[in-house]
């Protein structure tokens, strides 16, 4: 009786929903030790159906409103076109970064150098879109063709002997012109690419192309330069149109034939060696040298000889023909001879493109540039130290102390410099509506360096550099006007600057046997021809600050991350 009374007092303390449950077959769960044991109220159910969280606001504070959802990275917010492949709308970054996207304001009247190349030192995550035109072929032409005619294009460029920034510039350009704003491309010495990604979720399409052969032709520089200007201009200028106008230059011939070069070449040589006191008698012994040197290495490149070889058969006549002077004994000027033939050889043009590319950055070009030219220079070397060591041998009189002559003829010197920048530009295969402009310039750089080396006794790397970056600015400065290179308007122009006679006393020297002159010469003339590179550049920086170009409209808060490192 007592077993039955606990029994049931101690089922009627069980709730109902308990004992409809124990009705049911018991399971594992009722042995768990989680489960209250029986006699033991249950637990009050909690008053939400999800545990308090750390991170849940506590009560008394308001939470901040919810903002809209960011969204995936791999699709595109809402009401923004993503266009087609290599479509005009194609334009979302990879990514957008933490102080946004600057807006850019792109100077539509400035050319587009200033333009693609601001374009070009923006990240690629920071790099917006500029404003075009729509074309009516909305879903553009396609990728391969686009990056093909970039190649072509390019490759004229880096040939003809323009800048690697440059020409970069005119790849993005051409590449945004057709629709492909998210494009990279690159340039190395030898070596040109172009990668274009639509989006995130698209593969990436590469192509690449290699420059085999290089020419000195700034006419045909030019017309890939106006090509480019038609292309960027934002009016509908369709890739066959683009295509039938790179063929038509490839097609063109040279502006000048081959024996006004020679003339050019002889006549250069000539008025160097004017520049350093030389007579009439002298400018003509020094134009035959050069002639006779100018045609050797012609025979040489269809011989198929390599460079470097060319221009140890073209530096051996002009030596040549002073030691043949100084033996013969009538009275003129050795050492000038072989100085006017040594400012016809200094390879001058890639001197200063190599030291271009180095301070804007492509420092594998530049290094591959200097190499070039260092080889190019010992060459020179070989040729003439050769020639001059059989002429030490012959007894023949070269002294380098009175070598050269400094004499106070302004009027003869500033019209050698100008004549000496004619025939360069004739060498460089310049059009002729450019070959006044550098004539021009060089006559002001002879002009300016004389005036501050001779007369008010600046040193003459110093006197250099100032002549340099003169004739970078003006020549910078009528590219502009032009909407043209500025290499036909500089290179020829900084001729009457080259290092010649410091060349000629270092190779003396070194034939001679004394080392620490001949070094001694040798680096100034590399310090001198550094100076005219830098200059250069200089000059080409400073034309930037008098023209309008494509800058932030409002600056970020906060300090931007260095473009390039600061050496830390």
């Amino acid at each position: 009786m007592g077993s039955e009374r606990q029994r049931g007092q101690r089922g009627a303390s069980v709730p109902e929903a308990e004992v409809a449950g124990s009705r049911k077959p018991q399971s594992d769960e009722a042995h768990s030790a989680f489960t209250p044991p029986l006699g033991v109220p249950l637990p009050p159910p909690p008053e939400d159906d999800h545990p308090t969280s750390e991170f849940a606001v506590p009560e008394g504070l308001t939470a901040e409103p919810a903002t809209d959802s960011e969204g995936s990275a791999f699709v595109p917010p809402a009401g923004v076109r993503t266009g087609p492949q290599g479509g005009q709308g194609a334009n979302l970054p990879a990514f957008t970064p933490p102080g946004g996207i600057p807006v850019v304001q792109l100077a539509k009247e400035g050319p587009w150098q200033d333009r693609m190349r601001t374009m070009l030192r923006m990240p690629l995550s920071e790099r917006p879109a500029p404003e075009r035109q729509e074309r009516q072929d909305e879903a553009g032409p396609a990728v391969p063709r686009v990056l093909d005619l970039i190649l072509r294009i390019g490759e004229l460029l880096l040939a003809g002997g323009e800048g690697a920034e440059d020409v970069e510039a005119a790849m993005f350009g051409v590449a945004h012109a057709y629709g492909l704003d998210r494009c990279e491309p690159t340039v190395t010495f030898t070596l040109l690419s172009v990668s274009y990604q639509p989006s995130l979720v698209d593969d990436p399409v590469t192509a690449s192309r290699t420059v085999r052969r290089r020419g000195t032709d700034y006419t045909r520089l030019s017309a890939v330069f106006r090509l480019v200007d038609d292309i960027t201009s934002g009016e509908d200028f369709t890739l066959e149109e683009a295509y039938r106008r790179l063929a038509e230059i490839r097609r063109n011939r040279h502006p000048y034939p081959g024996w006004a070069l020679t003339v050019a070449g002889g006549a250069l040589a000539g008025a160097a060696s004017m520049l350093v006191g030389g007579d009439w008698p002298v400018f003509f012994a020094a134009a035959a040298g050069a002639m006779l040197g100018d045609r050797l290495a012609w025979l040489a490149s269809g011989r198929g000889l390599p460079e470097f070889y060319q221009f140890v058969a073209a530096a051996m006549p002009p030596a040549a023909m002073g030691v043949a002077l100084s033996l013969a004994g009538v009275g003129l000027q050795a050492s000038a001879v072989i100085t006017g033939g040594l400012f016809a050889l200094i390879p001058g043009r890639a001197l200063v493109a190599g030291v271009q590319d180095g301070l804007t950055g492509y420092y594998i070009t530049a290094a591959a540039r200097l190499l070039e030219v260092g080889y190019l220079i010992v060459g020179i070397v070989c040729g003439v130290l050769t020639v001059l060591y059989g002429g030490l041998q012959l007894n023949a009189k070269l002294n380098p102390e009175a070598a050269l002559r400094q004499v106070d003829r302004p009027v003869t010197q500033i019209v050698a410099a100008m004549l000496l920048a004619l025939t360069f530009s004739i060498l460089l295969q310049q059009e002729r509506h450019t070959v006044l402009f550098a004539t021009l310039n060089g006559g002001v750089a002879w002009v300016v360096y004389g005036a501050l080396h001779n007369t008010a006794n600046v040193p003459a790397v110093a006197a250099t550099t100032v002549a340099a970056g003169l004739v970078g600015l003006f020549g910078q400065l009528l590219s502009r006007y032009r909407y043209a290179s500025a290499l036909p308007y500089v290179t020829a122009a900084i001729g009457p600057l080259l290092p010649g006679s410091a060349t000629y006393f270092g190779l003396l020297a070194l034939a001679q046997g004394n080392l620490d002159r001949g070094i001694a010469h040798l680096t100034q003339a590399a310090a001198l021809a550094l100076a005219i590179a830098i200059g250069v550049n200089l000059g080409n920086e400073a034309a930037r600050l008098f023209l309008k170009a494509p800058r932030p409209e409002t600056e970020p808060a906060g300090r931007r991350a260095a473009k390039r490192t600061r050496g830390f």
